[in-house]
């Protein structure tokens, strides 16, 4: 039986390029992007969309112009759009209102089909989630997520990435996240193969101002365990094989621990097997609806007070999202989380395809097949196996460039999983076998 690699597998280490690009996220430019967009008053979706200076419009055409300025620094890899389309009377949305999300895409220069998503929303609301006129300067909710899309976007358009990143600041979210809808609906349709995405929602502040103990070195990700978009016939092979614990969200919690929680970003990725908070949903529930694997950042705990409030002083007590509450060098520390992320993805090969665990005949041994990489610098794939009541992968055998091998493991004792590597040590988010 082959040894593999002992338990407790070391993280991948960030390269010297990765290093350099985090040490560039810079706090100062984080607080200066929340406070620009807590100025506009209010950002709700059915607000002005022509006022220069307050609501919405006002806050589109800011993002637009940030992401402009980085796009200009890509060589031309980087173009920037308004993607906007007419939302009918819906939920919340009470006539035809327009809904436009700013979209700043990054082609991969080596793989540029291959994509990964990232959105922060950048409408936000007070109490009444019907009011658009109030002030609501939502600055953790979610200025605090534009913030850092957009300083990684900055330090991520003057570098060379092999596979295409999309850095998205959405609207809509508060009514009903209409704005992702569209986006993740766009790309469903047009067949892009999305193998990530992340959306960045209340992750201002690792203090909740509730007396509790701080906490600004954790940052939640919450990943759905059953795909929210399985069929029945996948539900089938679930059940009968145990899969709950690795579907591709959760393979994308297992790689973001692996590549982001480490000194360099100076955090710690608690991740949550749920798809969100109770009560709560966030962007990434609509790239789930369409098969995508998905994630959401948030911080470690919230203060409600802050959140979905209009701004007064009831009782003593401060309501109201507002600047005051945000810490900008956690805020900066989240980006570095979902830099070291994107960046780990874009520059390894994609997730390997097709992996299948051969069950046509009863045998002790375990035979794994995919498809070969598309990758240029693919250097091989590693297999690795966990006891089924483990967490994290536990053992890692190396098997070279092939597309199957057989180990001498009973696979009804473990779950396997197939990742691949690049010339360069950068490596893939797992593959779960299904039964062939």
């Amino acid at each position: 039986m082959p040894a593999g690699r002992p338990a407790g597998l070391p993280k991948q280490a960030p390269d010297r390029e990765l290093k350099a690009l985090l040490q560039e996220i810079d706090p100062h430019r984080v607080e200066t992007i929340v406070r620009r967009l807590a100025g506009f008053g209010t950002r709700h979706t059915l607000s002005s969309q022509d006022d220069p200076v307050r609501g919405v419009g006002a806050a589109r055409d800011w993002i637009y112009e940030q992401f402009q300025a980085y796009a200009a620094t890509s060589g031309g890899r980087m173009t920037v759009e308004l993607q906007s389309y007419i939302q009918p009377p819906a939920s919340r949305i009470p006539e035809p209102t327009r809904i436009t999300n700013v979209v700043a895409t990054l082609r991969g220069t080596g793989e540029p089909g291959r994509i990964y998503v990232v959105t922060g929303h950048y409408d936000s609301r007070a109490s009444d989630v019907m009011d658009a006129t109030s002030d609501a300067p939502g600055a953790d909710d979610d200025a605090s997520g534009v913030a850092a899309v957009l300083e990684v976007a900055r330090v991520m358009a003057t570098r060379e990435v092999q596979a295409t990143v999309i850095f998205a600041a959405v609207a809509g979210e508060e009514q009903g996240l209409y704005g992702s809808d569209h986006l993740a609906q766009q790309l469903k349709g047009a067949g892009a193969d999305v193998q990530a995405m992340f959306s960045n929602d209340i992750v201002g502040t690792g203090n909740s101002h509730d007396g509790t103990a701080a906490d600004p070195r954790t940052v939640r990700l919450f990943v759905e365990g059953v795909p929210t978009a399985e069929t029945p016939a996948q539900t089938s092979t679930r059940q009968s094989v145990g899969g709950e614990n690795d579907g591709a969200s959760r393979q994308l919690g297992r790689f973001v621990q692996d590549v982001a929680a480490n000194p360099q970003t100076g955090m710690d990725v608690r991740v949550v097997w749920r798809r969100d908070r109770y009560l709560r949903g966030s962007d990434h529930i609509s790239f789930l609806l369409r098969g995508y694997p998905a994630a959401r950042f948030t911080e470690p705990r919230e203060n409600f007070a802050h959140e979905h409030q209009n701004v007064r002083v009831e009782n003593g007590v401060q309501y109201g999202d507002l600047v005051e509450f945000c810490d900008f060098r956690y805020i900066a520390r989240v980006a570095r989380v979902n830099a070291a992320a994107l960046w780990s993805l874009a520059q390894a090969p994609g997730t390997p395809k097709g992996v299948v665990i051969d069950t046509t005949q009863l045998t002790n041994a375990t035979t794994l097949r995919w498809q070969p990489s598309t990758a240029p610098d693919i250097e091989g794939y590693e297999v690795l196996w966990r006891e089924t009541t483990a967490a994290q992968w536990e053992r890692v055998l190396v098997v070279g460039n092939v597309t199957t091998t057989t180990v001498d493991v009973s696979k009804d004792n473990v779950f396997f999983g197939v990742r691949a590597v690049d010339r360069d040590g950068h490596r893939s988010p797992v593959a779960a076998p299904v039964p062939g």
